[in-house]
């Protein structure tokens, strides 16, 4: 009898209350898990969505065989774009990218060696395209950072911005002028009323809805653009690898 007993449901030896609380904390470690590997999924893509529900409708290059697709993106303007590098190289990258996205910094590292090792044959277009439900600060960032281009600075201004923020709005706002010194922007007066008067918003959104038009759905996205016009759209923080293998196929 005393063994029966044992082998009864464990929930029948429970008061209702405690039945409900047990209910509630299975409950809850469920929707624990779930969110868990949300977030990885997240992680794992390599890039910060800009939705957190956002589905990743992307194409990311693959290193065997990088496919190239039209993509609608507005024509690069010399006079009014970012642009770093041979203005008439033969491959134009196009970077739609978030000053305050963690995979954003990864990616520009990533840039920089492109830039280094393909020398003239490469051109790089950044265009704002800041998550505002993740990253507040980001469209605050992305204005300083023109008010420095008005002074020949914008590169060196985000090469730094990206440098020293730890990511996820984590940047003190107030340090923004010290940067623009550091950079070398010459007239701080000029650029504080810039940067407070919010001047270039119209230009950041424009970028924004460029970047909208291309189907980017998270940061970074890139396109990769041949001689011919060909485009090879590249999705999230992906390897110098993957980058090399489509520029070079421009390049044969």
């Amino acid at each position: 009898m005393e063994n029966n007993q044992k082998n009864n449901s464990i929930f029948e030896s429970l008061s209702p209350s405690k039945v409900f609380v047990s209910g509630l904390v299975i409950g809850i470690l469920v929707l624990c898990t779930i969110g868990f590997f949300i977030l990885l999924g997240l992680y794992l893509n390599n890039s910060t969505p800009a939705e957190a529900s956002a589905d990743s409708g992307n194409v990311a290059v693959v290193a065997n065989q990088p496919d190239t697709q039209e993509v609608s993106i507005g024509a690069v303007d010399e006079k009014n774009d970012n642009i770093r590098g041979n203005k008439n190289a033969k491959v134009t990258i196009v970077e739609y990218s978030d000053l305050e996205c963690p995979f954003c910094k990864r990616f520009h590292a990533t840039m920089l060696d492109v830039m280094k090792n393909f020398d003239d044959n490469v051109r790089w277009v950044y265009r704002h395209f800041p998550l505002d439900s993740l990253h507040s600060q980001a469209r605050a960032e992305a204005n300083a950072s023109e008010c420095a281009g008005e002074q020949g600075k914008f590169w060196e201004f985000i090469d730094l911005i990206i440098e020293v923020t730890p990511s996820n709005n984590g940047l003190n706002l107030a340090k923004i002028p010290d940067y623009a010194k550091q950079v070398g922007v010459k007239d701080i007066n000029k650029f504080n009323e810039c940067v407070s008067s919010n001047k270039y918003a119209s230009a950041v959104n424009d970028d924004f809805l460029d970047g909208q038009r291309a189907g980017v759905r998270g940061t970074p996205y890139s396109v990769i653009i041949g001689p011919n016009g060909e485009m090879v759209p590249v999705s999230g923080a992906q390897p110098y690898s993957v980058l090399e293998q489509a520029i070079n196929s421009f390049l044969k």
